[in-house]
C-alpha cells in the first residue's frame, strides 16, 4: 500500500485524456477558440447565404423576402442565445435558469412568424422558418465536417 506524507492517504494521480473531462488547459483553450470560430463562421455564412436568397425571393414576394431575412436574423439570435445558455448550464449547473431562458426564447422567436402569417400568405411563414433554421443547419454541417476531419 502506498502511503502519502505523514502516513496519510496515498496521493491522487491526475489522469488526463483528450476526450475526458480532465483535459489540459492548453487543449481546452484550443477547443474553446475552435468553438468560438465555428460560432462566428455560422453567423457569417448565414448572412452570406441569406442576402442573395432574400433578393431572389423578393422577385416573387417582398413580404416573403422580409420574412426570410427576419428568420435568418432570429435564427442567428436564437442559436447564439442557445449556445450561451448551454455554456452557462455547464458553468453554473442551474437547470431552472436554462429552462426559463429556453421558454423565453421559444416565446420570443415563436411570435415573430405569427406576425408574418397574419399579414401575408402562408408562404411567408415557410420563408421565415427556412431562414430561422438556416444557421442551425449550417452549424450542424460545419461541426459534422470538423468531427470527420479531426
Amino acid at each position: 500500500m502506498n502511503a502519502g506524507p505523514a502516513g496519510g492517504p496515498p496521493p491522487q494521480e491526475e489522469v488526463s485524456s483528450a476526450a475526458g473531462p480532465n483535459t489540459s488547459g492548453a487543449a481546452a483553450g484550443v477547443a474553446l477558440r475552435a468553438y468560438q470560430a465555428e460560432k462566428r463562421s455560422m453567423v457569417v455564412w448565414s448572412l452570406i447565404l441569406a442576402v442573395p436568397l432574400s433578393l431572389v425571393v423578393a422577385a416573387g414576394s417582398v413580404l416573403a423576402a422580409v420574412a426570410l431575412g427576419a428568420g435568418v436574423l432570429c435564427g442567428i439570435g436564437n442559436s447564439l442565445l442557445s449556445m450561451r445558455a448551454n455554456e452557462r448550464l455547464v458553468d453554473h449547473r442551474s437547470v431552472a435558469t436554462f429552462v426559463l431562458s429556453s421558454v423565453l426564447r421559444i416565446f420570443v422567436f415563436g411570435i415573430v412568424p405569427v406576425g408574418f402569417a397574419l399579414h401575408g400568405p402562408w408562404s411567408t411563414l415557410a420563408a421565415y422558418f427556412i431562414g430561422f433554421f438556416t444557421p442551425l443547419v449550417l452549424y450542424a454541417f460545419r461541426v459534422a465536417r470538423a468531427a470527420r476531419t479531426s
